[in-house]
């Protein structure tokens, strides 16, 4: 049977390689970008599904959380715009996420099939990030919280969970990203000598998205080069 997928952020990124490897034929992909709305609006995410299941033909199998934002809120900002960078990290990346997990929840009980779940989040949510960005580190490790809670709470439902949690990862070219992040101070915190490829997060994902053994929902799977090791 073909498997129905919804892809948040599949446009650009890692989102992009999720979904040129979804690109099969037992697949048929919905993949949403920032063209389709802006997740910090709340409404957004009810709009989404809606219209991803109109066009799957009112059956989705896996929801794939990749939409995020990673938007810097230094301490020595004013209060209310620090205030107002929290609120949109944390409604587009947990949020926004939140809702449509509770979306696909609630369609995978109603069919009674089961379904995938899979969030990607960060190695953030692990080691936590940059002073400029708490409330990014907070979000991702929110996500984690999430994704546990649903695997432990449905899984006697079919209703699997998984986070993909990636490193520093490349999604331009490589010596502009390189020269953006630190250089060398970057690949000397990462074992592997490299940061990661869209490509390599992509293949963790449509492994949890497709093929990952039931027994191992609930699982948080890292694509960080070893930068951080649990």
């Amino acid at each position: 049977m073909t498997t129905h997928v919804l892809l948040t952020g599949g446009t650009r990124g890692i989102g992009a390689a999720i979904a040129r490897r979804l690109a099969r034929e037992d697949v048929r992909l919905v993949a949403t970008g920032s063209a389709d709305g802006d997740l910090a609006d709340p409404a957004t995410p009810a709009r989404l599904w809606a219209s991803a299941q109109a066009r799957l033909d009112g059956r989705i199998d896996v929801l794939v959380n990749n939409a995020g934002v990673f938007e810097a809120a230094p301490i020595d900002l004013p209060d209310a715009e620090w205030s107002a960078r929290w609120a949109r990290t944390l409604q587009v990346n947990l949020v926004a996420s939140a809702e449509l997990c509770r979306l696909a929840v609630a369609h995978f009980l109603a069919r009674g099939a089961g379904g995938r779940i899979v969030n990607v989040a960060s190695r953030a949510a692990h080691r936590g990030d940059g002073p400029d960005h708490w409330h990014y580190a907070a979000s991702k490790g929110g996500m984690l919280a999430m994704t546990r809670t649903i695997a432990r709470g449905y899984a006697r439902q079919g209703v699997l969970a998984f986070a993909v949690c990636p490193g520093f990862t490349v999604t331009g070219p490589a010596e502009d990203y390189l020269a953006s992040r630190g250089g060398e101070r970057l690949l000397a915190d990462i074992p592997l000598g490299r940061v990661a490829e869209p490509e390599e997060v992509a293949e963790v994902a449509v492994f949890a998205a497709l093929s990952a053994p039931p027994s191992m929902t609930g699982a948080t799977l890292d694509v960080n080069g070893a930068s951080y090791v649990r």
